[in-house]
């Protein structure tokens, strides 16, 4: 139990790394390597939506 113990408190004050890193993780450990499209046609779609709200917007009406 103590093997445990110590594992676990080493890896506890370890370096926590980002959300990015921990996604990427996940793609690599579980081999879901086609969700990196939907996340990034998420994102490009998430940016349009808030470069509308701005000064930018007439210039990404331009585009459609």
């Amino acid at each position: 139990m103590s093997q445990s113990t110590n594992d676990f408190e080493n890896a506890a004050s370890g370096k926590q790394s980002g959300i990015v890193a921990e996604f990427f993780g996940f793609l690599k450990q579980n081999k879901k390597f086609w969700l990196l499209p939907l996340i990034i046609v998420m994102l490009l779609m998430a940016g349009l939506l808030v470069l509308s709200s701005t000064a930018a917007a007439p210039f990404i009406y331009t585009l459609f």
